[in-house]
């Protein structure tokens, strides 16, 4: 059997492919992976591969549209990079000599010792920082709620800010304390629904609106937004 092939070439751009086969998956779909910058297609038991590239022709146009708005909205844990915090756009300078850790000046932020871990303190910095802000957060908007999640888990997942497990466990991307307080707040009251609707129901989505007023403000900016925040890196 030929094996699938690596890339798919939309005029001179270059999209890698990663081919995954899913006894659950019932059709063909594709998605975008940020960090890995590559094309994943999910496809059921047996599918012809023939019929899964024409159908990746057919989506050409799409699929160059998100790795071009993907590219022009890199965001680099790197000198000189420009990141949000919060929202907020903060400059990273690095500070070979100064007392070692990152930290905050201004709309800047520092980062001591060797330049090829620049990146690496970035992302400790941004999850010690992701986990204080988001446990706090949960906590204010179950409490509000009179929700009573289990727990919090503060993960890196590639295409996805949360979950909610039937025991009640939440997760929430450290990726998410880049993004604006309104942004937070839809995502941390979706999860937080899915404590008393554990699917997406009209009555799920109107107890989400009912815990936030974020809700379409939110999506319409993790839809602009969101595949740069997860290919940071």
């Amino acid at each position: 059997m030929t094996p699938p092939p690596a890339e798919l070439l939309i005029g001179s751009l270059k999209v890698p492919l990663i081919w995954r086969t899913s006894p659950r998956a019932r059709r063909l779909s594709a998605r975008l992976d940020p960090k890995k910058r590559a094309l994943i297609v999910n496809c059921p038991p047996h599918y012809p591969q023939q019929a899964a590239l024409a159908f990746l022709q057919t989506q050409q146009k799409w699929i160059l549209e998100r790795f071009q708005k993907l590219s022009s909205q890199t965001i680099s844990f790197a000198h000189e990079g420009i990141i949000p915090i919060e929202g907020k756009p903060y400059t990273i300078t690095h500070q070979p000599n100064a007392r070692s850790g990152v930290w905050v000046e201004g709309n800047t932020l520092c980062v001591s010792g060797q330049s090829e871990f620049i990146a690496r303190r970035v992302i400790d910095f941004l999850k010690k920082r992701a986990r204080a802000l988001l446990t706090q957060e949960l906590h204010h908007a179950a409490h509000a709620a009179a929700l009573c999640p289990s727990k919090l888990d503060i993960r890196d997942t590639a295409s996805r800010w949360g979950s909610c497990n039937s025991a009640g466990r939440i997760m929430l991307s450290w990726r998410l304390v880049m993004a604006p307080l309104p942004v937070r707040h839809y995502l941390i009251a979706h999860e937080l629904a899915h404590l008393k609707h554990m699917n997406h129901s009209p009555a799920f989505w109107a107890y989400t609106d009912h815990l936030t007023p974020y809700r379409q403000q939110a999506e319409a900016w993790l839809k602009l937004y969101g595949p740069a925040l997860l290919g940071a890196q």
